[in-house]
This record gives C-alpha cells, structure tokens and sequence, in this order.
C-alpha cells in the first residue's frame, strides 16, 4: 500500500507537469525482502533486496520508471540504471508509535523491561544505548502488518517506524514520538523518494530530471557518499543527519556496534553554493553514488559527495571499520 501510494504520488507530479502524455501504472510487484517476512532484513543479504525484480522489468523495458524509496537503493546500482530523479524529502526522522495502553507516554516513561519492535540495527544501536532499560525485537512485514501487530497482540509496547511512511499512509496521528538526531539519527537517504530509469534513455532521464529537488539530492548524495565510503548496509549500524542552510552542508555520521556500546559519530561540513552552470556535453551525465541530476550544479554535486567521502575517512581513521567488521560478525552469527 505504501509502495503504491508513493508511486501515485510521482505520477500526480509527472502528470501535472506533462499533462500531454499518459502515465500508467503497470505492475505492482513483490519482491525478496516483501517476501520473506521471517527473517531479519540484515540477514536475508545485502544487495537489491527491494529492488531487483523492478529492474529487471525496467532492463526488459515493460516498465520506463520505477519509484523506490531512496533508502532501499544500495549505492552502487547495477550498470545501465540510474537514479533519475530524487523528490523533495518528506520529514528523515524516526518515530515512535506506542500501543494504545502506553498511549500519551515517551519511551523513557515505559516500565524497565518493555519491548520495543524494530527491525532495524541501526534504530536498535542507538536506542539500547540510550534507554538500556528497554529490551529491543525484531519486527518484519508492512506497516500495516506491523502496525497490526502491534495494536492486537501485546508482545510490544511501542514500535519504531520512518515517519515518512506514517506519514503518507495518513497515519501521522499515530506518532506519539519524534525521535530527534540526539536521540536517533536517521538512515542513509530515509524520507525521499527516488525514480530509477534506464541511464541510456535520455528521453525519460530528461523527463524525471523535472522531479530533482537539489536540496535533498545534495543531502542524500553526501549520505550516500559516506555509507559507500563505509562499505556500510542494512548488515551494519550506519547512521547520518544532513542539514543544508545559507549554502553550507551539514553531515553528521555515525557508526555503532550491534549493542551502541561503541560508537564513532563525527559532523563536517562544505559549500555547495555554486551557480548551475551550462554542462553540455560529456559532463552532462555524471553519476554520483547512483543519482543523474542534470540541473542540480555539477560543482555543488561533487563538494557534496567529497563532503561523504571525508567524513568516512576520518571515521575509518579513528577505527569505524572494525567496529562494522564486529558488527558484521556479531550480525551474521545472530
């Protein structure tokens, strides 16, 4: 439901923008991480776990777009796809939604021992470290299934969930709790929404492009950048905030061990105040971290991704590769 709600909301702002031609929306597909519900995400495998079967209708041309969440794109995308367009982000951050009984409270205020759903390591590092009196639990499906769970059963107390998701099901009365970045910092490209196409076609890549916003693609190149840097994954506890104001870029990052007992979390920053300029030509189509964003300043694109790059170095300087390789272990043994 939400795939198909995010995708109708593409379409809405493609058809305004080129009323003249006819959008239809094909197929809704499943793919291996809808499948397989039984299994925590960070242990199904990394790679294209919510995008692989889309590309292979888009590689057989039965579709010409597809509307992923930005967050479900690994960086590198396989050959002849790129990301076409990155929308306006909706809100990054993570929210809490409590079962009715613990309706009105915040999670400091749940009884020691209370479980909280999450499926994700990254929520889950951060939160242990921060309430060490909550026990954490995987929790896997939909937001509906998952918010069914957690309404008819009493195995959670609260579960944690993308805001944006709440949000654009229409379910933001839900959320008893914003998590902010002190408390949990959000994951790499959570909130927007990405168009994947076939990076020959440059009547559709020229189409989509219209659907750039360039403060989220500047936010979320640099995201990218740093997770690609890390080699990180949804294996691994990564974490960032971005915040673009008076041409500055912000990025925070972070990396945790399974637990949070470790951590490294660092912010830089750069400008990306650049004119666009008229790229004609072989620049024209420059990739970075998977995204082709024609009218979005090439300059400011690659302060962006360096801005990434830079701040998984001095990570990676300060040892964030062995408390992933440890965390990667841990995971993989779980």
């Amino acid at each position: 439901q939400l795939a198909r709600i995010q995708t109708d909301s593409v379409v809405e702002m493609l058809r305004e923008l080129y009323p003249d031609l006819h959008f239809e929306i094909a197929v809704a597909m499943s793919t291996t991480g809808d499948k397989i519900l039984d299994t925590a995400l960070s242990k199904i495998g990394e790679k294209s776990l919510f995008t692989k079967e889309l590309e292979n209708a888009l590689e057989r041309n039965e579709v010409d777009l597809v509307v992923h969440s930005l967050k479900d794109l690994p960086t590198s995308l396989p050959p002849g796809f790129t990301i076409g367009a990155v929308c306006k982000r909706e809100n990054p951050l993570d929210a809490v939604v409590f079962h009715p009984k613990n309706c009105g409270k915040t999670l400091s205020l749940l009884p020691e021992k209370s479980v909280i759903g999450t499926s994700s390591l990254r929520r889950a590092a951060q939160l242990k470290k921060k309430f060490p009196q909550l026990e954490f639990r995987d929790i896997r499906g939909n937001l509906n299934t998952r918010l069914k769970k957690l309404d008819e059963k009493e195995d959670f107390s609260a579960i944690i969930l993308a805001a944006a998701g709440l949000k654009r099901m229409g379910w933001e009365n839900r959320i008893g709790q914003l998590l902010s970045p002190e408390d949990c910092l959000y994951a790499v490209g959570q909130g927007a929404l990405a168009v994947e196409v076939r990076a020959k076609d440059q009547e559709i890549l020229n189409m989509v492009s219209a659907l750039h916003d360039a403060d989220t693609v500047l936010r979320c190149i640099a995201e990218r950048a740093f997770m690609k840097r890390l080699e990180g994954g949804c294996s691994v506890p990564v974490a960032v905030n971005t915040v673009l104001k008076d041409g500055q870029l912000y990025l925070t990052g972070a990396v945790y061990s399974l637990d949070g007992s470790d951590s490294l979390k660092e912010t830089m920053q750069t400008s990306v105040h650049y004119p666009q300029q008229n790229e004609d030509g072989p620049n024209d189509d420059v990739q970075r971290v998977g995204i082709t964003a024609k009218n979005v300043p090439g300059q400011a694109q690659e302060a962006a991704e360096n801005l990434g790059v830079e701040l998984a170095s001095l990570l990676l300087s300060k040892g964030a590769k062995h408390i992933l390789s440890v965390a990667r272990q841990l995971n993989d043994a779980r």
